[in-house]
């Protein structure tokens, strides 16, 4: 597992060359972004977003609003890491992609041995986000690869709410300190949505690829009824990973590989709501004094 090497700051950096702010163009990190524009956080030097080439269509659609000048001041730095898509039907196939080897990067749900399903590592984040947003920072700083670059240089401003305070963490390079304004100011998911609607800003839907495993089955379900072509696109994904992929030239193998935990076909999976199935009778006729 990846180490982090560098640190966390609870404020803005002293002597930072630069402010980079990670944009994922969800709720988190608009919200940030609007909230430089309105100055009620410091404002960044760089704005970047790191494209796997797989997020949904709403997801696009909202970027290219946000980069409108109307809306908010910043510039906002594209990069990409090449398409997560294209890479791992190169991975089905049996072919290495740079230096990811045979082996998928995303954490998809393996049944192993026991039945039972378990996320493969992940390391999709690191190789088409993290990764290509540091190499746009050496770009912009004018460091080269492997060049080493002083401690403390640049402050990362993340995207974390108070509820996903578990996903904050230092930076894996020294010389990135990451930030948390949203947990500086203990801002939840739900203030987030509150801070847009009160500045009448849309609320975003969740950033993620298409055929991200960490979906609810209503996140599923809002995918296959908003985007038809990204769940089309995920029920793809589905079923080339299903016969397994090789870890390596010795033929290990990952096991049938599945994009929901409980191990069943997106194109087979109920993802019916409770008032679909029926379940509601209950509070329809009950007086509801069964409950007390």
């Amino acid at each position: 597992m990846k180490q982090r090497k560098g640190s966390l700051s609870w404020g803005p950096v002293k002597d930072a060359r630069l402010r980079v702010l990670s944009l994922g163009a969800g709720i988190q990190s608009t919200t940030l972004l609007l909230m430089a524009a309105h100055g009620e956080i410091e404002k960044p030097d760089v704005v970047i977003f790191a494209d796997t080439g797989a997020e949904p269509g709403v997801v696009y659609e909202h970027l290219k609003w946000l980069s409108n000048s109307q809306v908010q001041p910043f510039e906002i730095i594209t990069v990409s890491a090449g398409s997560i898509l294209d890479d791992l039907r190169q991975q089905v196939a049996g072919n290495p992609v740079r230096n990811q080897g045979r082996a998928p990067c995303a954490p998809f749900y393996t049944s192993g041995r026991d039945g039972r399903g378990a996320p493969l590592r992940r390391q999709c984040t690191s190789h088409y986000k993290i990764e290509p947003i540091q190499r746009k920072i050496r770009e912009i700083m004018g460091f080269k690869a492997r060049q080493r670059i002083p401690a403390f240089s640049v402050e990362m401003i993340i995207g974390i709410s108070s509820d996903e305070v578990a996903r904050a963490g230092s930076s894996f390079v020294p010389w990135i300190v990451n930030r948390y304004p949203l947990l500086e100011k203990r801002m939840s998911r739900y203030d987030c949505e509150l801070w847009l609607k009160q500045n009448d800003y849309p609320v975003p839907t969740k950033s993620a690829c298409t055929f991200c495993p960490y979906r609810t089955n209503s996140e599923w379900r809002n995918l296959r009824e908003t985007d038809v072509a990204g769940f089309a696109q995920a029920v793809e994904v589905d079923s080339i990973i299903r016969p397994g992929l090789k870890r390596n030239d010795k033929g290990t193998s990952t096991g049938r590989l599945f994009l929901h935990r409980s191990l069943t076909p997106l194109s087979e999976l109920d993802l019916s709501t409770d008032f679909e199935r029926g379940q509601y009778d209950f509070l329809l006729e009950c007086e509801g004094g069964c409950g007390l």
